[in-house]
């Protein structure tokens, strides 16, 4: 086993024993893929999120949670590489894990990034050219959605509630609407709390409750309706909007339909 240093996302240069042989993910989207590139062996400790494949998530250690992180848990299994996200982990367990461990860290805004992210994961793992084939289809099923887009629909995107919570500018899930055609209703930053009377002045043309991380249900779905009569309400999957590993290759399909069920129901 050699010694190979690489640059993360985050602008950090780590060195660890390639190729690795005990690895911990503790984001679920970066899980998935490491799965899909055929690390079944490799990874040893996952998150309690991390839930694709299932058969998969039942048979690894689970560390925690990705914002509490089991830090023992983790020691005991003697990683050689710790992958992680800057939104999505604790800054403070992430340094403290630094101090340890070999830590590669995404940080993901825009599809191109998410690109970058599974190609690079595929250098570190030894699964380079896996991960670049499925890079190139995932960019090519977005290409496709050019042809089907939106026509600039405003949409409001809620990711949780008490209090509401909106995905706003800057964020992963903002791209995606723009790849689909969607005009981004909340011209804030990140992820603001709103009250439905700011959102109401913004006036939505398209309402979509996400699945997680909050699981709104067609309750939400009635009380949203009542509150905006003229916007159309949805569930939408939001691991298709917000998972940026593998999972990414069913999204423009996902997005393809939802756009041709807006248009059925005018």
């Amino acid at each position: 086993m050699q010694k190979r240093t690489c640059t993360d996302q985050m602008g950090r240069v780590i060195s660890f024993n390639y190729p690795p042989k005990r690895i911990i993910s503790l984001v679920p989207s970066q899980t998935e893929l490491l799965f899909d590139l055929g690390l079944d062996e490799e990874v040893i400790g996952i998150t309690k999120f991390c839930i694709h494949p299932n058969e998969k998530f039942k048979a690894k250690t689970k560390v925690g949670g990705t914002k509490k992180i089991n830090l023992e848990k983790i020691r005991s299994l003697k990683p050689d590489l710790i992958i992680g996200n800057k939104e999505e982990n604790s800054q403070a367990q992430i340094e403290e894990l630094m101090n340890e461990f070999p830590v590669w860290m995404s940080d993901i805004t825009v599809l191109e990034d998410a690109f970058n992210m599974i190609e690079q994961v595929g250098i570190l793992t030894g699964h380079a050219e896996n991960a670049k084939g499925l890079a190139s289809t995932i960019k090519s099923r977005f290409a496709d959605l050019e042809s089907i887009r939106a026509t600039n629909l405003k949409a409001a995107y809620f990711i949780w509630k008490d209090p509401y919570m909106l995905a706003a500018k800057n964020t992963f899930i903002d791209h995606v609407l723009s790849k689909a055609g969607f005009d981004n209703s909340v011209k804030l930053n990140r992820y603001p709390a709103m009250s439905l009377e700011q959102l109401d002045e913004l006036a939505p043309q398209v309402i979509f409750l996400s699945s997680e991380p909050y699981p709104f249900k067609d309750e939400h779905v009635q009380e949203m309706k009542t509150k905006f009569p003229d916007s159309k309400v949805m569930i939408v999957d939001g691991e298709l909007f917000s998972w940026y590993g593998s999972r990414l290759l069913h999204t423009p399909d996902y997005l393809r339909s939802l756009i041709k069920l807006i248009n059925a129901h005018p």
